[in-house]
Parts: C-alpha cells; sequence; structure tokens
C-alpha cells in the first residue's frame, strides 16, 4: 500500500494525500530526482518545467508523487535536500494533504 496517494490540489490540479498516519519525524515522501543538464532542461516540454527545481546550482526534475506537494504557509512537512525527501515536522493523519513551504525552495 503507498503511504500517500495523489488527489485534487491547487498544483497542476493535483496534490498529495496522506494514505496512512504519519508521526512527526518520519519520512513522508522519498524524491525520486532526476539531473539535469542545461540542454535535457531547455528540452522539456513547458509543463515539465513547472516541475523543475535547482538546488545548490543544479537542475532537478521532481517525479510522482513530490512534484504534487502544495505549498503552505503553516506546512506539515519540511524538505530534507541532503537526504532526498519531505520530512513530517507534527504528527500527519491519514487523509489530510501533504504540504511543504515552496518558498524556502531555490527554484529556478
Amino acid at each position: 500500500m503507498a503511504d500517500v496517494i495523489i488527489g485534487n490540489g491547487n498544483l497542476a490540479g493535483k496534490g498529495v494525500y496522506a494514505n496512512r498516519d504519519f508521526r512527526k519525524g518520519e519520512v513522508v515522501i522519498e524524491y525520486k530526482l532526476k539531473l539535469l543538464t542545461k540542454r535535457q532542461h531547455q528540452n522539456l516540454p513547458n509543463v515539465e518545467r513547472n516541475f523543475v527545481h535547482t538546488h545548490k546550482g543544479k537542475r532537478y526534475l521532481y517525479s510522482v508523487p513530490e512534484r504534487y506537494l502544495n505549498h503552505s504557509s503553516n506546512p506539515n512537512t519540511v524538505q530534507d535536500l541532503e537526504d532526498k525527501c519531505d520530512i513530517a515536522i507534527r504528527d500527519i493523519k491519514k487523509g489530510e494533504g501533504i504540504t511543504t513551504d515552496s518558498s524556502k525552495d531555490d527554484i529556478d
């Protein structure tokens, strides 16, 4: 069973939801990032470019489900870019939307 599911949301009409309860400190989503060269980034369809973020000068294409995490100024996860995951910063109940503060990203 998947720990998170995709449902309706604000990012391309989609969002990520907890499919089980998470405790504070648990990994909620592990990223499957794809490192992109400048040429690969330029050749992406426009819709895919929405899911590219820059971290420490490198471009990454976010995959499903992490690309659909909705922004919140009061998020329930925090990004751990070193370990490529989102970690619960409080308990999260099954069915609750998974959110992060994307304003702290280095978005390109």
